[in-house]
């Protein structure tokens, strides 16, 4: 199975959530995991934010995004090209989409389209999942 997963999905591997357990095991049995290069700021604001409102300590905050930075590495990482953002702003006025999950669901249409094999879009955002769901993409989870 090849995963795209954004910002919402990925955190779950740093930060104890409900669906975190599911991703990691996900992401251990996958044949590849990829994301967008904005993840990388994405999940660390997250927590950061989950930090500053108390939901885990600065200490493990800080172990979080050594975790975070050290499994960077292993991921397919998607440029955001000047093709992609163009995509993803068709997207957003498509699909009502917020700009980042729109560069997000460019990105998981690029490289499933590039690789010519199915791609699992990973999302807890349900705007974005319903528009991976609208695109033809595999979704995890696989319900709302």
């Amino acid at each position: 199975m090849i995963l795209y997963l954004d910002a919402s999905a990925l955190v779950k591997c740093y930060v104890e959530e409900q669906g975190s357990h599911d991703v990691v095991r996900l992401i251990q049995a996958s044949e590849i995991a990829g994301t967008g290069v904005l993840s990388r700021a994405e999940v660390v604001a997250a927590i950061a934010r989950a930090t500053r409102i108390g939901s885990i300590s600065r200490e493990d905050g800080e172990l979080a995004i050594a975790a975070f930075e050290a499994d960077w590495a292993n991921l397919v990482r998607l440029q955001t090209t000047e093709a992609i953002i163009a995509q993803a702003a068709r997207l957003a006025w498509q699909k009502g989409l917020r700009g980042y999950d729109a560069v997000h669901l460019a990105c998981a249409m690029t490289w499933r389209d590039a690789l010519q094999r199915p791609v699992t879009m990973v999302t807890y955002d349900r705007e974005l999942w319903q528009g991976a769901q609208e695109e033809g993409l595999d979704l995890f989870p696989h319900e709302w």
